[in-house]
């Protein structure tokens, strides 16, 4: 079974629907150290003239504080001003108002954390593109640890035979001890077809072809291949 580890992004891009689509269970990591500036509370969208960011605001106090226990500025009235900054520089795409129904929906539950806001997007998105993967949050399986140490658990938890990673964690993840511990493992490959946009690629792929999306959203490089766990002998288990 082939397990697939990710934070949470506001709003992701296809690669990680695609990601997801690719795991047989797919765990969102969301009891690690928010980081200030990152993609878990905002995202860009392609105007005329270049891009622009959507930030959702949050209460950040202090360097050790969690994903999961981040709140959302509610006091701030962020959620019209994405809505309509999404519009105003979409209003020409075909299917606009399907992103504007996901979203406003998602937004609507008024959720305290970024976490919960995040996963809610996510949820909404893979059942307008059909995708069934079952997902786990980090947060409830009871573990500990930094870095490979950390993923193993997981795996271990959530009964994996197979780990798929982001190709960034080539910097640091110990790959002999995830053979070590009998998982395989490949990198996740982000190789699309392009699509009709007005602005560039960013979230728009929905807003431009609709359910058409799913087709779009699968990767042309197969992932790749890098470790095969270590095979257990006959004579080991005498």
């Amino acid at each position: 079974m082939k397990v697939g580890i990710i934070q949470s992004n506001y709003i992701p891009w296809r690669g990680y629907f695609d990601f997801i689509d690719d795991v047989d269970i797919f765990v969102i990591h969301d009891d690690l150290q928010y980081t200030k500036g990152d993609w878990r509370n905002r995202n860009q969208i392609k105007v005329l003239n270049g891009s622009s960011w959507l930030t959702v605001p949050v209460k950040y106090h202090k360097t050790s504080q969690l994903i999961c226990n981040t709140l959302i500025e509610h006091s701030q009235k962020w959620q019209l001003a994405h809505i309509n900054k999404f519009f105003v520089n979409y209003s020409k795409s075909p299917y606009v108002q399907d992103v504007l129904e996901l979203w406003q929906e998602a937004l609507d539950y008024s959720d305290p954390t970024i976490s919960q806001l995040n996963i809610r997007l996510i949820n909404l998105i893979c059942a307008y593109l059909n995708i069934t993967t079952p997902m786990v949050m980090s947060s409830n399986l009871d573990i500990f640890g930094t870095k490979t140490e950390r993923v193993i658990q997981i795996l271990k938890k959530v009964g994996a035979s197979a780990y798929l990673s982001g190709p960034t964690a080539k910097a640091y993840l110990d790959e002999q001890l995830l053979r070590d511990n009998g998982f395989k493992l490949e990198y996740k490959t982000y190789d699309y077809d392009s699509y009709p946009q007005p602005h560039g690629e960013f979230i728009d792929l929905i807003a431009n072809v609709g359910l058409d999306a799913r087709k779009l959203m699968k990767s042309k490089t197969p992932n790749q291949l890098i470790l095969q766990p270590h095979c257990v002998c006959a004579a080991s288990l005498s």
